[in-house]
């Protein structure tokens, strides 16, 4: 809107020399216009961008071989104490570092006991075999991350989980905690031997 003297602003808006109080234009009335053509370009190309990555998360999930299969069950702690020191006690063969090693037999049932500050037992398995491996903590929350491999899990008080794995490389693979379980969470570490 403009004045009589064809500046912008009311005349209400003027000091008494008739000169306008602000620098500032008023706003127009219609705030949007539209977009130039290179804006229109690159909005265009994010908004073909996301669905394709949209669409990439669900064509990955079912062709790319990234989901581990878990289950989980619910389990009392002192029981599961007592099936992993009756795995330890039929499987050792061996200690390293105050740990028992054990060598359960290809396809069978492993147990891994996670507990303040320590993974138990170290597990020595066979290449290119499948194992059930079934983790749980007695005390608080840890994870369990094993290293080099992809495979991070949250290991909970009272919930049995089982893991299927077949190891596919010879070598020591370490356990790490990756939960924060108390003052000795930088020590929390366990190990599985792969044997061929």
């Amino acid at each position: 809107m403009r004045d009589e003297d064809g500046t912008p602003g009311h005349a209400e808006d003027r000091d008494e020399h008739g000169r306008p109080l602000s620098t500032l234009l008023p706003p127009r009335r219609q705030w949007w216009g539209r977009i130039g053509p290179d804006e229109r370009r690159w909005l265009t190309i994010a908004f073909v961008w996301c669905l394709i990555l949209f669409t990439g998360m669900y064509v990955w999930m079912g062709i790319g071989d990234q989901q581990t299969p878990i289950e989980s069950y619910r389990i009392d702690p002192d029981d599961f104490r007592a099936e992993v020191e009756s795995f330890v006690e039929e499987h050792r063969v061996d200690e390293v570092d105050g740990a028992d090693v054990v060598a359960p037999p290809p396809g069978s049932d492993v147990y891994l006991h996670a507990n303040q500050f320590a993974f138990r037992p170290v597990l020595q398995l066979q290449k290119d075999e499948e194992y059930r491996l079934l983790v749980s903590s007695t005390d608080v929350q840890h994870g369990l991350s094993l290293q080099p491999t992809n495979l991070n899990f949250q290991v909970l008080p009272g919930y049995l989980y089982v893991i299927r794995i077949t190891p596919d490389e010879v070598g020591e693979f370490p356990i790490v905690c990756n939960e924060y379980c108390g003052l000795g969470h930088h020590l929390m570490t366990g190990l599985i031997v792969v044997d061929d």
